[in-house]
């Protein structure tokens, strides 16, 4: 790696990490305290924690902190497959830091009562319905980014916000059907350490899928040429 791309992918696991050890944390802390935070309080740990490090990080690697915004910068040609790769295997060492520290910090029961926060589909949801609902909550996410991230005419100075904000909006509305993962590696640190990888993959296609396509529309249709 470049010297640029070890900051990049230093800050793309700490990023993470955050993302990881704050949101998953949140949902162990629900379930430590009797559900008193909520579905509204684990909305808003993960949209806090990526408010603040997409703002901590984004002139570091971009902020991504998340293998399906990745894979929309890579379907966009913002960056090489190469980079891609890098960021992606730095966020989910990041994410295994946080899933190991989240066992090292909470009790063994409510740990294991809610798999480490590993997200999970809910009752009568199956994986194809899981699939479509993953893939439309991070179209939302990544077209989101691409808004107030990528394109120049975007409110830049808020865009961390924004992005925090828009992962709030997508956990109060899916979190009862899948968690409202929409990050493999959200999915991918606490089931490395909870051994609960029961529909997995439906973490990976809905949220790659929906990235690279909010990237590619994003990117062909709304961005103008003097802009690129």
């Amino acid at each position: 790696m470049t010297p640029s791309l070890w900051r990049a992918a230093l800050a793309e696991a700490v990023g993470t990490f955050a993302l990881i050890f704050i949101g998953a944390g949140s949902v162990i802390a629900d379930q430590l305290s009797g559900g008193r935070l909520g579905l509204v309080g684990v909305a808003l740990a993960h949209g806090l924690a990526i408010a603040t490090m997409v703002s901590a990080t984004g002139h570091v690697s971009g902020g991504h902190l998340n293998p399906a915004v990745t894979a929309g910068f890579v379907v966009a040609r913002r960056m090489t497959v190469r980079v891609g790769v890098g960021y992606v295997v730095a966020q989910l060492v990041g994410a295994s830091v946080g899933g190991f520290l989240l066992v090292a910090s909470f009790p063994e029961a409510a740990r294991q009562a809610v798999h480490l926060g590993t997200p999970a589909l809910g009752r009568g949801v199956t994986p194809g319905v899981g699939i479509v609902v993953e893939t439309v909550l991070t179209f939302l996410l990544v077209f989101t980014v691409f808004g107030v991230a990528v394109d120049a005419r975007g409110p830049r100075g808020t865009a961390g916000l924004m992005i925090g904000l828009v992962i709030a909006m997508d956990i109060l509305a899916g979190g009862v059907l899948t968690g409202g993962a929409m990050n493999p590696a959200r999915a991918f640190g606490p089931a490395l350490f909870s051994g609960a990888w029961q529909n997995h993959l439906v973490y990976w296609l809905g949220p790659l899928l929906g990235g690279a396509a909010a990237a590619w529309l994003y990117e062909s249709t709304l961005i103008k040429q003097e802009t690129r």
